[in-house]
């Protein structure tokens, strides 16, 4: 009765006196919701603030506003100069499908079976989990996706928005559209920008900047080698593609007059489509950019402490005034008080025909991973990667002939490690594997945590693939076909030889007449 009575004196006081505009009506039954024990909007006088995530594909911190002086990004330095940069932001998996699922759930993919990449037949998602688009709908929002404003890739126009979820998903009714100016007059909107970039193929540039390309710095664990050198400059002049497409959105957002009331985050899947990032437990694979600019967020501010992807759905739902659901794992990174936590955690599983299962946990100073299966080599067979990166048979064909330097030679082994941790304090690229050394002060209290994490998860990624996936047999004999099908095409030969796929790269690199 009581809960009647507040509701029916809120009704007359607030909602009869005048027909309210969509967004006084929102607030309104926020209000209400809150009379009636629902979660309140944490400051019910004042709307909530437009939420826009722009994710670029594959990119890592590879920005000036990061201390990259190899490439122009004004438009990424802007959000960076204008809001917050987070300096230890990563991924829970670092390839598409497996952290697409986690971030936009706010739950690590190991947690709901969602951790295999690309999988062949998704399932709907199983209770009590939905993803934050259903959660902002429900709560009145506007809910968008699209690709960004004036995509264009091999000469085609993209209108189409990445989604690539594990769970089985119809983006026509995930999404009330493709346009967040298509809401009702007030209402809040939630949109999302997928940028195409900086995942390969990189477009091969028609011609080259001989001072930068000659001024470009690989990390020690790459060859310098011409054809290395002319694909990493593909990458950046990539990821200066994201900076103009984010650009495009900025103003756009400035045009309609919500740039100000609108939370801007940038961020990447996971880091750069290279050898040793995508696909792996490595610093390159794992580091991504966050950037957040917009009301409440301090202009240039720095945020060094951890952060996981899975901590955008919380902080999303945190600025509409939303409830996290309990079963979210992510934690708000915009709240009064951030989550100082000790650690934060990623998981690499099957990546198409690459089946594998690694899981790592990240502290302030190290980074740990474990490799379940010790005897793949760190090159273990990726059809998806063989046929993408020129990296891959030039690493084999220097190594066969003994032009390899040890630190990059050591990718080449025929087995790894079971254990690999990296000091981040002495070697912020995580590219010496100290384990064998590590005192057990170190080793301990992370081998622990790793350990708990995966307990408390119930990390599926250690049982078999769900009987409605094909079998691993299946999967790699259709993934072989498709690598045969692509080197058919471009040298009429299904299994051309390393060397014959280095001369083929470095022919399309412009390296050989």
């Amino acid at each position: 009765m009581l809960v009647r009575a507040a509701r029916d004196n809120y009704l007359r006081r607030h909602l009869v006196r005048t027909m309210p505009s969509p967004r006084q009506l929102f607030l309104h039954t926020l209000c209400l919701l809150a009379v009636l024990g629902a979660a309140p909007l944490a400051h019910a006088d004042s709307p909530p603030p437009n939420i826009v995530w722009i994710i670029a594909d594959d990119m890592s911190p590879d920005t000036a506003a990061y201390g990259l002086r190899d490439v122009k990004t004004p438009h990424l330095d802007r959000l960076a100069a204008e809001g917050r940069r987070f300096t230890r932001a990563y991924a829970t998996a670092p390839v598409c499908s497996s952290s697409r699922s986690a971030f936009i759930l706010g739950t690590s993919q190991i947690t709901t079976g969602l951790h295999a990449h690309d999988v062949e037949n998704p399932q709907p998602l199983p209770a009590p989990y939905r993803h934050l688009p259903d959660l902002l709908r429900a709560a009145g929002w506007f809910v968008t996706n699209a690709a960004a404003p004036g995509t264009m890739r091999n000469g085609r126009a993209i209108t189409k928005a990445k989604t690539h979820y594990n769970f089985a998903h119809d983006p026509a009714r995930m999404f009330d559209g493709t346009d967040w100016q298509k809401r009702r007059p007030g209402q809040p909107f939630f949109a999302q920008f997928q940028i195409t970039e900086p995942h390969r193929p990189f477009p091969i540039p028609a011609a080259y900047d001989a001072a930068a390309l000659a001024a470009l710095t690989l990390p020690a664990n790459y060859p310098d080698h011409p054809l290395m050198r002319r694909d990493w400059y593909a990458y950046q002049r990539s990821v200066e593609t994201v900076d103009q497409r984010v650009g495009a959105i900025l103003a756009q957002l400035e045009q309609a007059g919500e740039i100000d009331r609108t939370l801007v985050f940038f961020f990447a899947d996971h880091g750069r489509p290279m050898p040793w990032g995508k696909q792996w437990l490595t610093v390159e694979g794992l580091h991504v950019p966050l950037l957040v600019r917009g009301p409440g967020v301090a202009a240039g501010s720095v945020e060094s402490r951890l952060a996981s992807l899975i901590d955008l759905a919380p902080t999303a739902l945190a600025r509409a005034g939303l409830a996290a659901p309990a079963w979210m794992e992510g934690r708000d990174l915009l709240g009064t008080t951030y989550p100082d936590r000790p650690y934060v955690f990623a998981a690499r599983d099957r990546c198409g025909d690459a089946d594998d299962r690694i899981r790592a946990v990240i502290s302030a100073d190290h980074l740990l991973a474990r490799n379940f299966r010790p005897e793949l080599s760190p090159l273990h067979w990726s059809g998806y990667k063989e046929a993408s990166y020129p990296g891959l048979p030039l690493l084999r064909v220097l190594h066969a002939s003994g032009r390899l330097d040890p630190l990059p030679a050591r990718w080449c082994a025929s087995t790894r490690a079971e254990w690999e941790l990296y000091d981040l304090r002495r070697d912020p690229a995580g590219l010496h594997n100290v384990a064998a050394t590590a005192p057990a002060a170190t080793l301990t209290p992370l081998r622990a945590a790793l350990e708990n994490w995966i307990r408390t998860t119930g990390d599926r990624g250690a049982l078999p693939d769900p009987a409605t996936e094909p079998t691993l047999a299946e999967i790699q004999k259709s993934k072989r076909a498709d690598y045969q099908r692509t080197w058919q095409n471009r040298l009429k030969k299904p299994e051309p030889t390393d060397a014959d796929r280095l001369a083929w790269w470095e022919n399309s690199y412009g390296l050989r007449p």
